[in-house]
């Protein structure tokens, strides 16, 4: 698919999405629940309907209700006993927050368990569940698109390196309070993205699940604990309204209370708008792109804390270092900073969205401020499918081709 954006002002407001990293947490919660629930306000990106797919395979019953691809709307969930699961296949698309999330899941019945994705998804990284399964006795294999898993999690103490991915953190804190037994996460080194290891802690509160931290970086999780069913409606989504806040759209139906380590976007546009600044994004790797974008449009910045950003759906460090400089903007990416220039000019080639979402929305701001054509403008279904529909309320001039 190819986007040809026209310059053009953005402006005014557009309503938010719903979060895809609150809609994932809920969706498994209420998958593990005894019962019916609701869950209000959920759009069926790729990533979402990845994880839809898997707990189907697992055993629960979900459903879209008047909602469908990229449209919010409700699902109704009738939960299983992950327990009693068969082996299966799951289907992760290229959702790492679906693979990340569910191996411990599905680990929970002893049965072999295979997770299959897209090649970039098989190749990233697993090195905590490695340790985790091997310690258990547990085995985990993996082969060209799949990766497979036999053993039963048992509860115990883990020590895991929370420094690779808060999603190994969240994983556990799913399965862990349906265990026969107690069990103590500890945490070790410098925790990365903290924000997202509290909205997990918040989700599971709402389904009736009790994780305690007597100190910091120690959770204590109950174990035989029963996830309880119930009615709730998925926030929005601060990850994916940086790109309209970022041009000074307004975006409605944020909560201000969010948990959402995203909601830190505000203040560093607002760095970015009186100059350099250096900004730290270890708990906001997400934001990465469109930092970048914003910084290359106004007087540049540093980046630290970007080591993540090589291994999300593309190297994003480099994949907008290669594009920026289209627009005539300097990138220098090292181990864990990243130095951005400034100047943009219109793009001599047509841009790039190296198959990632938020690399192609970044690009979207910036052909807006220049005019430009991005290929691989498909990539927004991955979590934001309605994307350029939104651009277009907030005054964005695109045209969209497809093959």
């Amino acid at each position: 698919m190819l986007a040809i954006i026209e310059k053009s002002e953005l402006r005014g407001s557009v309503s938010a999405e719903p979060s895809k990293s609150m809609a994932h947490r809920l969706l498994i919660a209420a998958a593990l629940a005894r019962g019916m629930s609701r869950i209000e306000n959920v759009a069926g990106s790729e990533d979402i309907l990845a994880t839809t797919d898997c707990l189907r395979a697992l055993g629960a019953e979900l459903e879209f209700v008047r909602g469908g691809y990229g449209e919010a709307d409700y699902c109704e969930v009738n939960g299983c006993n992950p327990m009693l699961s068969e082996s299966a296949e799951l289907p992760c698309r290229e959702s790492g927050s679906t693979l990340r999330f569910l191996m411990p899941v599905a680990a929970l019945s002893g049965n072999k368990m295979k997770f299959s994705g897209s090649e970039t998804l098989m190749a990233r990284p697993l090195s905590v569940y490695e340790d985790v399964f091997r310690k258990m006795g547990m085995s985990l294999e993996r082969g060209a698109g799949y990766i497979e898993i036999e053993g039963k999690l048992r509860p115990g103490e883990y020590e895991i390196d929370a420094g690779i991915s808060s999603q190994f953190v969240s994983g556990l804190l799913f399965a862990l309070p349906l265990a026969d037994g107690d069990s103590t996460l500890k945490l070790k080194g410098q925790v990365e993205s903290r924000p997202y290891i509290d909205m997990t802690i918040d989700a599971l509160d709402i389904f009736g699940i009790r994780i305690d931290e007597s100190s910091e970086g120690v959770l204590h999780i109950p174990g035989r604990q029963t996830y309880g069913s119930c009615d709730v409606s998925v926030e929005g989504d601060w990850s994916n309204a940086a790109f309209f806040l970022a041009m000074g759209v307004d975006v409605k139906g944020l909560r201000e209370g969010s948990l959402q380590g995203d909601k830190v976007c505000r203040e560093h546009f607002e760095k970015l708008a009186h100059g350099h600044a250096e900004i730290d994004i270890s708990d906001c790797p997400d934001l990465g792109p469109v930092l970048m974008a914003h910084a290359a449009m106004h007087e540049g910045c540093t980046l630290t804390g970007t080591r993540r950003l090589s291994i999300k759906e593309s190297d994003r460090g480099a994949a907008m270092k290669e594009e920026l400089a289209k627009l005539g903007v300097p990138v220098d990416v090292h181990v864990n900073s990243i130095e951005v220039g400034a100047g943009i000019h219109a793009p001599t080639e047509n841009l790039y969205g190296h198959n990632d979402h938020r690399i192609v929305m970044a690009l979207a701001l910036l052909a807006s401020q220049t005019g430009g054509r991005i290929e691989g403008a498909e990539a927004v279904r991955k979590s934001f499918p309605n994307f350029f529909e939104r651009f277009a309320e907030a005054g964005g001039i695109c045209k969209i081709e497809t093959d």
